[in-house]
């Protein structure tokens, strides 16, 4: 396995961040299990999920599912960077979403219990709350840490000037403030491109990437809905997006027949080969689909390869950062 420095701290994640969404949900506790033991021994020291997550069943059940695991033993707890989030509403009762100081503190001591821990790793902002002042957010995360319940901070869909402020107000309290943003990117979706990885590499924020495959839009939709075999693809983000991108996924898996690779591997090592990206996430349903996350952390994409992705999946204007992708 590969490890990076989480942004700019001294923690080491691996490269590869497991996703929890699809577990005890899409994939039976059974498998379930088994993808989080197998990511374990194979080195994946990185577990994402939130809050919310398990909502099909109950809000919260993913945090259940997980703190299920973590109590088998065998260090499983102690081998894990654990991030978890908050923002997104628990209930239809007022104060419970959003970053104000008392959500941000109850969803805490909430997700603690539910995972079965004393400490979240990676703690992030699910969301920009645009009603709650960095003042009061910083000063319940400051609360968390020196309590010894959060270790870190993260974000996740801030915009660049996001991370810029957030930052500003956390170093005039001489606190660490965000150390990673979690944003969508994959070759379908490179807006971040233009100003949140800018910003992330100035402030020495650590990017992760959800949905790399853009809901298996780049994982071989089409062979799969040929073959019958299509989930996600049928559905959801990757349907809507397919018909928009029908020539460009065509000629993608054109490209990975000829290179002899799996598209969901080409996907994967692309966003992992990109700057300033720390890890994608990936939401695995089965242990073939961890394999070929494996597969992918070994695969180089030759520049040829490299310069057709980008013929077929086009950066924003002239590519690149702004303001040079919209001006000269």
């Amino acid at each position: 396995m590969q490890y990076t420095h989480l942004g700019r701290t001294a923690l080491m994640v691996s490269r590869v961040c497991l996703g929890t969404l699809n577990l005890g949900i899409r994939a039976s506790d059974e498998e379930s299990y088994a993808i989080l033991d197998t990511a374990l021994e194979r080195g994946v020291n990185f577990v994402d999920t939130a809050n919310q997550y398990g909502w099909q069943k109950h809000k919260g059940y993913t945090e259940e599912f997980l703190g299920s695991w973590f109590a088998q033993g065998g260090r499983r707890r102690e081998k894990t960077v654990l991030g978890t989030k908050v923002f997104n509403p628990m209930s239809d009762w007022p104060n419970e979403s959003g970053l104000s100081a008392r959500h941000i503190i109850a969803s805490c001591e909430d997700s603690l219990r539910r995972m079965r821990t004393d400490w979240i790793d990676l703690f992030q902002m699910h969301h920009i709350d645009r009603h709650a002042p960095w003042e009061e957010v910083w000063q319940a995360m400051e609360t968390l840490t020196r309590q010894g319940k959060v270790r870190y901070v993260g974000s996740s869909n801030f915009a660049g000037w996001h991370i810029a402020e957030a930052q500003e107000a956390a170093t005039r309290r001489h606190f660490l403030g965000i150390v990673s943003e979690q944003s969508v990117y994959n070759l379908v979706t490179r807006h971040i491109e233009l100003e949140l990885i800018p910003a992330a590499q100035r402030y020495g924020v650590g990017v992760l990437a959800w949905s790399p495959l853009h809901g298996g839009l780049l994982g071989g939709a089409l062979r799969k809905l040929a073959d019958g075999t299509a989930m996600k693809t049928a559905q959801g983000r990757a349907a809507q997006a397919l018909e928009r991108h029908r020539d460009a996924i065509t000629g993608y898996e054109k490209l990975c027949a000829d290179l002899g690779t799996d598209p969901a591997e080409v996907g994967l090592a692309w966003v992992m080969q990109r700057p300033g990206i720390t890890a994608p996430v990936i939401g695995p349903r089965s242990l073939d689909q961890l394999e070929g996350a494996f597969r992918a952390l070994e695969l180089t994409l030759p520049d040829e390869a490299l310069t057709e992705l980008d013929t077929l999946f086009p950066p924003i204007g002239n590519g690149g950062p702004g303001p040079e992708a919209w001006a000269w």
